[in-house]
């Protein structure tokens, strides 16, 4: 158990029995009233965004987190399936527990599986990655300084905007936290 005075940001906290990623985290002492740490938190269970006034003598507990780096292997029908590259352990993943990353999992890429008391509660994958372009109109000549971009379909189903000179078949890095082009790869 910590203090509420001791939350930062990006800590993980257990509170009313659901786990909470901390975003923001403010200290106030107003005038002549006690000291109170204002929370806003990320519930990681259901996704929702929440404020919590947290008096300055209260007591949270930390939640404990276990990285693990794994790689992803393949998916079916209805799992994500990856492997952790220190002891070769695998482990099944549903489609609606990967979300939003299953648009950048391509085979052999490294992810971050966070696990809470031995049962996986999220998926990161790394910052960028390479994918190739499925699909996309043809590009335009002369439209190297246009800021007018196209739509592409991505490997993974993903679509982003990507500039006019950008063709099919080619491998472009995109942002994973924006889901947006960033370069050719």
């Amino acid at each position: 158990m910590i203090s509420a005075t001791q939350i930062r940001t990006g800590m993980v906290i257990k509170f009313n029995n659901d786990l909470y990623s901390v975003f923001t985290m403010t200290h106030r002492t107003p005038g002549n009233l006690r000291g109170f740490v204002q929370v806003k938190m990320r519930n990681l269970r259901s996704g929702s965004m929440n404020e919590h006034r947290f008096a300055s003598e209260d007591k949270v507990e930390k939640a404990m987190m276990d990285e693990q780096k794994m790689e992803f292997m393949y998916k079916d029908a209805e799992y994500f399936y990856f492997m952790n590259t220190e002891n070769y352990e695998q482990v099944q993943l549903s489609a609606d527990f990967v979300g939003d990353s299953a648009n950048y999992m391509i085979d052999n890429l490294p992810v971050t599986v966070t696990f809470y008391e031995g049962k996986p509660i999220s998926v990161e994958p790394p910052p960028t990655v390479d994918l190739k372009i499925v699909e996309t109109e043809p590009g335009l000549k002369g439209a190297s300084v246009s800021n007018v971009g196209k739509l592409a379909t991505l490997e993974t189903g993903l679509v982003v905007s990507v500039p006019q000179f950008i063709e099919q078949g080619e491998r472009i890095r995109v942002n994973t936290a924006e889901a947006t082009y960033m370069e050719r790869a």
